[in-house]
């Protein structure tokens, strides 16, 4: 989860409430959701919430979540912004691989060292979150009086810069902290900033750059250059955002726009000219959606008046005009700085947490049954224990995965699992003849973090994870997880099919297929199924030290050696024997 640094005193002068203690801002915050994780060495509170709310990325997005929360704010608050005077013209040599643009200029702002920390904090938040590492999108900040604007036309006066591709041993330029005239290759070779972040860029051909009139100032999405660089005397400031995909950019520098204001800023429009046509930027469209009266009152089990409602909209910095017919649908509108209301149930929990959950009275739910334990639940603590006791290490992983990790590292393609419709039952260990795990990956649409972009398609793959980061721990490491596992399945109601896997590794010296099977087959005694182990084939294991794990006559798993080439890969030392099969098969 984010964790961004806030300093109270920050708080107080941004909400106006001079009075407030730190542990009536403590309280506060958390009604709003943001955890208080302790106090850094200048007194700075470190905040923890959810990836949902980027806004609050920034002390001035917290102050302003609070002033509507105290009722010192209401409703969609829009900043108004000048006409455009400057332009950014993307030329057709932008590397295909990072086509998109967007901006603002600000002016005005007062940066103090406090706003400045705060904006560096915010514009690292954003690189890491919707940024994606910058991969998907980041952001350039400039002083913009050291910006000379091209002339656009002979008609006009206005100021423009472009956005182009150059040779990796193009322009020189001086990026910051530096004080050497470097191409963009060298920046990537010889500077600290460059060589972490060359992976973005080193396959493009060209790579992409921003000139103004004087020459390269921008090498993104890898450094700015010194000439630029923002400081407590900047008052004008041009933002820039390079990524690749426009709503990911325009969202980022909205939110980076709406903290500026916060501080007194004035935006101004920028013009962007593409090939297809010009947009004008920052995009402060509001946008709207609609949820029913009938469907709050239900999911947060009070009652409420229409007008009671509205005004909850409005505490929590939306508007919202009610529609009366057979239902009360309200529609609602949401300010551009907010990216993460996608359904009405996020408008529900908005009205939620202005009414103040602490203030729902819970209830018995009104239906005459006894609560009682699951059956299948029952059958993964008994295996669990009984993993437990042949001397595994029980964990539990996030059900989260990237498809590099999941894939590409254990050796095996997506797909070649068979499909559903040709298997012997639902699971994706339950894949007669097929590579388990190799079942087409159910994605995440829009993943906030590259390192978990779909869920897991089977559970080696996190366990070989934990022994990589378990280097430097004393061996053997003998591990086990009982977790959740799916993979797209167009033959199911949801289009995904779902189970639970057990999976186990033995890392040590002397680990082999003989150690891992003899562990199955005391399990499988243990739950009197009958275990066969004819041999088989699977890319992460050793052929010849690999066989399908059969229970009760139904393929379910493997069990083996895992190939030296996923050991090196994890950059482990030793040898690792292990397992994986559907839970269910020990029912």
């Amino acid at each position: 989860m984010p964790v961004v640094d806030v300093q109270p005193d920050e708080l107080r002068r941004l909400t106006g409430h001079e009075e407030k203690s730190d542990e009536e801002f403590k309280d506060d915050l958390f009604a709003l959701g943001l955890e208080f994780e302790g106090v850094t060495e200048d007194g700075a509170f470190q905040l923890e919430f959810g990836p949902d709310r980027l806004d609050r990325l920034s002390v001035e997005g917290v102050a302003r979540s609070l002033r509507y929360q105290y009722g010192d704010a209401r409703g969609v608050s829009v900043p108004k912004t000048n006409d455009p005077d400057w332009t950014i013209v993307v030329d057709e040599s932008v590397p295909e691989e990072r086509p998109y643009v967007t901006g603002a200029v600000v002016r005005g702002v007062d940066l103090d060292d406090a706003a400045l920390d705060s904006l560096i904090q915010l514009q690292e938040k954003l690189h890491a979150t919707m940024g994606r590492k910058r991969a998907k999108g980041a952001i350039g900040i400039h002083d913009l009086t050291m910006l000379k604007g091209d002339v656009l036309s002979a008609q006009s006066t206005g100021n423009s810069i472009t956005y182009t591709g150059i040779e990796p041993d193009g322009d020189t330029f001086v990026a910051l902290d530096s004080d050497e005239e470097l191409t963009p290759a060298e920046v990537l070779e010889q500077h600290d900033t460059g060589r972490k972040y060359a992976d973005l860029v080193s396959e493009y051909e060209r790579y992409p750059a921003i000139y103004d009139e004087i020459g390269l100032f921008s090498f993104p999405p890898v450094i700015n250059g010194r000439r630029t660089e923002v400081s407590t005397e900047s008052r004008d400031l041009f933002v820039e955002l390079t990524g690749t995909d426009q709503w990911t950019i325009d969202r980022m520098c909205n939110i980076i726009c709406y903290a500026l204001a916060a501080r007194g800023a004035t935006i101004e429009d920028i013009e962007v000219q593409y090939d297809e046509g010009t947009v004008v930027r920052p995009d402060f469209e509001v946008e709207t959606k609609r949820v029913s009266h009938d469907r709050i009152e239900t999911v947060l089990g009070v009652e409420l008046e229409m007008d009671e409602v509205i005004d909850l909209f409005e505490r929590s910095g939306l508007d919202a005009n009610a529609e009366l017919g057979e239902e009360t649908v309200y529609e609602v509108s949401i300010p551009p700085y907010r990216v993460d209301v996608l359904h009405p149930l996020d408008l529900v929990d908005d009205v939620g947490r202005a009414y103040g959950f602490n203030e729902l009275e819970p209830r018995y739910p009104d239906v005459g049954t006894v609560g009682q334990r699951h059956e299948r639940s029952r059958l993964e603590d008994a295996a669990r224990t009984a993993l437990v006791g042949l001397g595994f290490e029980d964990l539990l992983n996030f059900h989260m995965i990237s498809e590099e990790e999941n894939y590409e590292r254990m050796g095996i393609e997506p797909g070649s699992d068979v499909p559903a419709s040709e298997a012997s039952g639902n699971s994706p260990g339950r894949s007669s003849g097929g590579v388990l795990g190799g079942g087409e990956p159910t994605s995440i649409t829009e993943p906030y973090s590259e390192d978990y972009t779909m869920l897991r398609t089977w559970v080696l793959p996190s366990l070989t994870m934990v022994l990589e980061n378990n280097t430097h721990r004393a061996y053997p490491q003998d591990l086990a997880e009982i977790g959740h596992v799916a993979h797209r399945d167009d033959d199911e109601n949801t289009r995904v099919s779902e189970a639970r896997h057990v999976a186990a590794v033995l890392a040590r010296h002397d680990a082999t297929y003989e150690d891992a099977k003899a562990r199955l087959a005391t399990l499988c005694s243990d739950f009197g199924v009958e275990l066969e182990t004819p041999a088989t084939e699977h890319p992460s294991f050793i052929p010849g030290r690999t066989a399908a794990v059969v229970i009760d006559g139904e393929e379910v798993g493997v069990v083996g050696e895992i190939h030296p080439k996923v050991i090196v890969e994890h950059d482990l030392e030793l040898p690792v024997a292990g397992f994986e099969f559907d839970l269910s098969a020990l029912q």
